[in-house]
């Protein structure tokens, strides 16, 4: 493999894997192959058999249970009738129900409400930087390329209508962070007739006073001339479970409008605004959990942000071409204030506020045209497609030490940066159905340009600045097959090729002695994994399982780690290892006997090894991930009643620091050490009142039932031990019109 790295203008020619290759002699064999069946089929007939076409364009269009099977590569959807199942009232509890994905308590930086901490096949959770996470087919992260945290996730369950994971298969089409997978978001549809739907969560965390509340609020509708309109609000007020600092109060609010033209052609325009703010309690060192694992002593932790974003959706589709046109517009703001304790020079202590805000623009447009054709018996389909992307980012950091019992006083500027990147993306990939077989390759290239000017601060007057810029031109292949068993068992494998260019931080950084601006070119380089899957799909009579092994080669992968001052900076892990299988399976027990209409079993599990393959730590975990997560529930609807049982467990985790010994005993401020696995229990009960009281439902339920204590680690500058969620009630209400 190569990472091409071009700086100051100096060009170097761009090499073809090895996969590229088979790749492209996949193509040419099939197109061979395809071509001696059309003669053959000539010479025994004068006429063909007529063949009914559909091109599928955007497979994560209307995505359902058919579409999943089909795919060739693990896949799961969760729709709102399983959110509603498993009680859902959190993005994080409809990610859980997913095999592979696994899903971090808030803690550290990333810990509030208006965070998301995802990590799929042991790649790191924090911040969810290692997948493309789409709202719509829109990405949700500040900016793609330059910055793919979701420390500002602007998503909300409310709002929702499916989740659909994409975890193998899909780096063609989707990226530039895909080695994780693609999540898409779905928000609720335009009805065609008019609805509406009111509802409203509260939680209440035992042994506390708080109450958090999600209300949501949804009404739509289509025209007699075609017009559809849609209004979405989804919301979280309120209180987590810690003593303090833990406020959350999120808005997120859509108008969705849609115009059918013709029969083939139609438009859509969404606007969307999220703002968000969640207060942040600290982690707490081995002593102070020991004490009061719910305490909070700081009050002025908090992260916020905003984002209004457009998009615009041309589509056409005829019966054998589907063209479709995507273009959107996102700026988002996002800042934080982390306080921590300090001591001064003469050993008094003393506190220290950093402040973080930073501005983002984004600009794309992404035509994709799909064509399905045949030639003699075999049916396929060509898809071809590009997208252009702009980011600007503009960034700051400053500090301010103020004593314990004083308020801060004027920020001092640390360090400032302004970067851009502009990006060219071009993929084609063909899907050939021969009879039982589809085998679908496919090669996307990246050319992806990104500077960033860097400037250091020292109490606020200017050391230097230093200007990297990175070019990456890269081929990134894929070849997926699928072997049609029977009409409800397919059997699938796929390679595939994922990249993650330089973010904007990871370009320069200050020298932790000096202080000084520094390019850090020399020492990182972008990510690359060679991605592998194998598995098997059934669905049919009530049962819908899937079985998949999974592997990830990196050759090199970023971490980020922390210097004696609390300073982040990246650095190279090396190269790691991530494999493991997967386990889906849901159960309708109505299939054997009428007497069990209603009772429905699903459960997921997962076994993920991820290692070094390099360094100190060579053949160790990586940090912060679980080698075995499972989920189990167990469903029974009667009448109008329904009631859900459900476990959720996960193995130990692993906080080793970031010296020369990898550590599993804790440290006294709580950041270091294994971190011991847990399981938790909940419990649902739902009635729905039927069309007698217009589409009333109340449904209640407890998390934790056993009121299980838990914790999670940071190692971040808010870093140390953070206790899990603990019982909780809650009740569900919503009302239909």
């Amino acid at each position: 493999m190569s990472n091409h790295l071009i700086q100051s203008g100096t060009h170097q020619p761009t090499k073809i894997s090895p996969l590229t290759l088979a790749v492209q002699l996949a193509l040419t064999c099939l197109a061979t192959q395809t071509t001696f069946a059309a003669d053959s089929e000539l010479s025994s007939a004068s006429t063909l058999q007529t063949i009914t076409l559909q091109a599928e364009g955007n497979w994560l269009e209307n995505a359902n249970a058919e579409k999943v099977q089909k795919h060739a590569g693990a896949r799961t959807i969760i729709d709102r009738k399983r959110l509603d199942e498993v009680a859902a009232t959190s993005i994080k509890d409809a990610l859980k129900q997913v095999p592979g994905v696994q899903v971090q308590e808030s803690n550290g930086t990333g810990g509030s409400d208006v965070s998301l901490n995802i990590g799929v096949r042991g790649l790191t959770s924090r911040l969810s930087p290692r997948s493309t996470v789409l709202l719509d087919g829109v990405p949700l992260s500040f900016a793609p390329y330059g910055q793919p945290q979701l420390s500002l996730a602007p998503v909300s369950l409310g709002n929702i209508e499916s989740v659909d994971v994409v975890r193998g298969a899909g780096s063609v089409r989707f990226g530039p962070q895909n080695v994780g997978g693609i999540i898409n978001f779905t928000t609720r549809a335009i009805p065609k007739d008019f609805a509406g739907n009111v509802s409203l969560t509260t939680e209440y965390a035992s042994g506390t006073d708080q109450t958090k509340l999600s209300p949501s609020f949804f009404i739509g509708g289509t025209l007699d001339n075609g017009l559809g309109l849609a209004l979405l609000y989804s919301g979280t007020k309120g209180y987590a479970y810690r003593e303090a600092n833990n406020k959350t109060d999120i808005d997120d609010v859509m108008l969705k409008t849609a115009y059918q033209i013709t029969d083939a052609d139609a438009v859509a325009l969404n606007l969307h605004h999220y703002e968000g703010r969640g207060e942040m309690p600290e982690g707490l060192t081995a002593a102070q959990y020991a004490e009061n694992p719910y305490q909070s002593n700081q009050s002025r932790s908090y992260f916020a942000g905003r984002r209004s974003d457009v998009s615009l959706r041309y589509t056409h589709q005829d019966e054998q071409n589907n063209f479709e046109l995507l273009t959107y517009y996102i700026d988002s703001f996002r800042t934080s204030d982390l306080e921590t304790n300090q001591v001064d020079k003469n050993k008094n202590p003393i506190k220290r506020l950093d402040n973080a805000p930073r501005d983002y623009q984004v600009f794309a447009i992404e035509p994709r045209f799909s064509r399905a054709y045949s030639i003699g018996n075999a049916q396929s389909e060509v898809t071809v497609g590009y997208r252009y992307m702009n980011e600007d980012s503009s960034e700051f950091s400053g500090r301010t030490e103020y004593a314990v019992n004083t308020l801060p006083g004027k920020f001092l500027a640390r360090t400032s940066s302004n970067g851009g990147t502009e990006a060219h993306a071009f993929y084609i990939d063909n899907r050939f159905d021969l009879g039982k077989w589809v085998i679908t390759p496919g090669v996307r290239f990246e050319s992806i340009d990104t500077h960033n000017n860097f400037s250091a601060y020292k109490s606020g007057n200017l050391l230097n600045t230093v200007n990297p810029s990175i070019q990456s031109d890269e081929w990134l292949p894929s070849l997926a097959i699928m072997y049609k068993a029977t009409d409800n068992w397919n059997i699938f494998a796929n390679a595939g090729v994922s990249f993650g260019p330089q973010q904007y931080n990871q370009l320069a950084t200050t020298n932790s002695k000096t202080g000084i601006a520094i390019s850090t070119l020399d020492g990182l380089s972008p990510e690359k994994s060679n991605n592998y899957e194998i598995g098997t799909k059934y669905l049919g009579n009530g049962l819908n399982a899937e079985f998949t092994a999974f592997y990830l080669d990196f050759d090199k992968e970023l971490i980020l780690e922390r210097d004696a001052l609390q300073n982040g900076y990246w650095t190279d892990l090396g190269a790691t290892s991530h494999k493991g299988v997967e386990l889906g399976l849901a159960y309708d027990f109505g299939q054997l006997v009428d007497a069990l209409d209603g009772f429905k079993i699903y459960s997921n599990y997962t076994f993920t090894k991820a290692v070094a393959k390099a360094g100190d730590f060579k053949d160790k975990d990586i940090p912060f991930y679980s080698r075995h997560t499972a989920n189990l529930g167990l469903s029974y609807a009667i009448d109008q009643w329904t009631v859900n049982a459900d476990m959720f467990a996960q193995s130990k985790q692993h906080s080793p620091g970031s010296t020369d010994i990898y550590q599993t005993e804790e440290s006294t401020d709580g950041k270091n050490g294994d971190i011991p696995g847990y399981s938790t229990f909940a419990v649902r009960t739902a009635y729905d009142f039927g069309e007698q009281f217009r589409g009333l439902k109340i449904g209640g339920g407890i998390k934790n039932v056993f009121d299980k204590q838990y914790f999670t680690r940071s190692t971040d500058s808010t870093g140390g031990k953070y206790v899990g969620q603990p019982r909780t009630f809650y009740l569900q209400t919503s009302f239909e019109f």
